[in-house]
Order: structure tokens, then sequence, then C-alpha cells
């Protein structure tokens, strides 16, 4: 949820009532629970870039939790535990080189205008992360969604596992792990839906290539 103004509030609103934004706290409290606190330590410093709602930054245990977002609404989800920054996924001019362990990006690639912007994105992250600092990227894979891809006003450019890992490669990173077939495409799907159904989907990762239309991508800077 990088991109601000009114017409995307307007957007985001209608897209996602109140009543979703609730579940899908829920939801994301169990990721974090059961899958993503394996790759962040309760020490570490975590950037959420593009946080949009919070979902992840709330949900994870760690040290320090930073959530980054051009939008300034974003403040209004943010838990007290975190500290909100309005720059630019690509200029995090607040964040000093080296200070984070972990970068996390969920849903907001595809928003980027062009992937010059993701090269930038990816470069920019790897300058905050201290040596040995992972990032994490959660992104619907077009491979898997060709046409849903598009159902969404604000998708403008198309990535897949492959042309993150490239991409990451380029800006200096070692990819580490690699799930084409991750979650599925959104919370509207089918399944998972509620909190229960999360933790019995990650207990089975053999239906992963199933379900999943979204990937997943862990990279590490190795210096």
């Amino acid at each position: 949820m990088q991109e601000s103004g009114s017409n995307m509030e307007v957007l985001y609103a209608k897209r996602f009532p109140e009543a979703e934004l609730r579940m899908k706290q829920d939801v994301w409290q169990v990721l974090c629970t059961r899958f993503f606190s394996k790759f962040v330590k309760p020490t570490d410093t975590v950037v959420d870039i593009g946080a949009g709602y919070c979902e992840f930054i709330n949900n994870i245990h760690a040290a320090r939790k930073i959530a980054v977002d051009l939008n300034p609404d974003v403040r209004r989800f943010a838990g007290a535990d975190v500290e909100v920054i309005n720059d630019s996924c690509t200029a995090m001019v607040h964040l000093e080189s080296g200070s984070a362990d972990v970068v996390f990006m969920s849903n907001f690639l595809e928003h980027l205008p062009n992937k010059d912007l993701v090269l930038q994105t990816f470069r920019e992250s790897f300058r905050v992360l201290r040596t040995g600092g992972r990032v994490i990227i959660l992104q619907p894979n077009i491979r898997f969604v060709p046409g849903e891809y598009w159902d969404f006003f604000d998708h403008h450019t198309p990535l897949t596992e492959r042309s993150l890992v490239e991409g990451l490669q380029l800006a200096g990173f070692t990819p580490t792990e690699v799930i084409a077939r991750f979650l599925p495409y959104t919370t509207k799907s089918r399944l998972p839906k509620a909190p229960w159904t999360v933790a019995l989907y990650l207990a089975m990762p053999f239906v992963w290539p199933l379900f999943g239309k979204q990937s997943l991508v862990v990279a590490r800077k190795d210096a």
C-alpha cells in the first residue's frame, strides 16, 4: 500500500471492509506464529516495506518493528510497538545502512509501476540490511494467476518466483528459499479463510502446489 492519494484510499476501503480487515489480522497472527517466525529472531530489527494495514509487522515478534509506507494513514493501523516511517521504498532515508536484520514485503511489488522500481527497492533493501540479514518476499505469481492478476486496478508489474530471484541476484542477494506455490492468491480465495484453516494449511505443505498462487522467496545479504 505504498501508493497514496484519495483515490487509493477509496479503492482500499471498498476492497477491504472493516470485517475483512479484522479477519486478515487474525490470519496473519497465525502466519507469523506458525511460519514467518522461523525467519525472525526475537532480537531482530524488522522492516515491513509497503506495510499497508500492518498485518505482518503487528503480529511478528521482534525487538524493533518498523513499518515503511508513503501513506500517512498507516499510523492508524500500526501497533503501539511499531515505528512508522513515511518514506519511499526506493529511498528509506530515515533508516541507516546496515541497521536491519529482516526486510519483509507482502503483495507489494505488483503495485510498483515498473521493474526498474522493483530493482531499486531490492537495492535499497540490501543497503539497510546488515550482513547476514534476510529479505522475505510474499508475492502473487502471475504464472498461476495470469488473468486474475489484472482484476485489481492497482496491479502494474507482473512477476514470478523466477523473476524475483533474478532481480534479487542483480541487487546482490543470495536466494536461500524459493517456494513457487505457497499461499492462495488473496484472502478472498475459498481456502484458507479462518485462522484454524490457515494453521492446517501451513501444516500440510503437500497441498501447497494445489492451492498456492503466491510465491515465497527468501534471500540473504552475504556481504
